[in-house]
């Protein structure tokens, strides 16, 4: 029984060796994935498929497989909801900018933003002087209500920007509006241009504070679980900036026509 037991080990030795493999030249078996893997440590497997899924995408030319993580199961180290919503506020800023301050349309709502500076503090146009559009090329602004504002809100149209030569007349303001032109247009695409690359630096700022609050917690926390948060974080404002390019093309392409 011992001799027959000690063939069996024998045997199999032979058949595992790899050098006995190469030596009779017989395929050698791939080695074991465990041996390629780096000493056990927390997160080694997670660590190990991140790798391999950042190689194989590299590989094909394609970007890495996007992260997903519950913001539940991290809301001790950052909110990414919270993150989520001031990139998004960015991004409705933007487009309330787009909406307010750059169109070729005239309407009297075109006034109401602006912002007027007078001793009792600041406040919009159109809580001071009623306006009203007299014809597509000229609004009025009836100060009536507020005579003492009437030069404040003068000053407030000619420097917001939307290249308003604003006539006063006693408390009535009159806005000539102009004319629609190409020059103008592209005036008025240069300022979307401006406007977009202002709400990616604000993008920018969020997303450097998000990430900045994820590095306190490396302390707490594994190096694959702060890689992915981060990952997490840069594709949100990846997708915030998209969404900003987009939105920009469209008013470009409205305004230049």
């Amino acid at each position: 029984m011992a001799m027959a037991l000690r063939g069996v080990r024998l045997l199999r030795g032979l058949l595992c060796s790899p050098s006995c493999a190469l030596s009779r030249g017989l395929p050698q078996p791939p080695a074991c994935p465990a041996l390629l893997m780096p000493p056990c440590r927390p997160g080694g497997q997670q660590l190990l498929a991140r790798q391999l899924a950042t190689k194989k995408a590299k590989g094909k030319g394609q970007s890495p497989a996007k992260v997903n993580i519950s913001a539940a199961l991290v809301e001790d180290i950052i909110n990414l909801e919270e993150t989520n919503e001031d990139m998004q506020a960015v991004i409705e800023a933007l487009k309330e900018d787009f909406n307010r301050n750059l169109s070729v349309r005239t309407s009297p709502g075109a006034l109401d933003h602006i912002v007027v500076v007078t001793k009792d503090g600041k406040f919009p146009l159109n809580q001071l002087g009623q306006i009203s559009q007299k014809s597509p090329q000229l609004l009025i602004v009836n100060m009536a209500s507020f005579p003492e504002s009437t030069a404040a809100a003068t000053k407030a149209i000619r420097e917001s920007g939307m290249n308003l030569n604003p006539e006063v007349d006693g408390t009535i303001i009159r806005v000539p509006i102009p004319k629609v032109t190409r020059e103008h247009r592209e005036s008025l695409a240069k300022l979307a241009k401006q406007s977009t690359n202002k709400s990616k630096e604000a993008l920018r700022k969020v997303r450097s504070k998000s990430m900045n609050q994820v590095k306190k917690s490396k302390s707490k926390v594994s190096e694959d679980t702060i890689w992915l948060l981060e990952k997490q974080i840069q594709q949100m404002a990846d997708s915030a900036a998209a969404e900003m390019d987009k939105l920009l093309a469209a008013k470009t392409k409205e305004l230049l026509g």
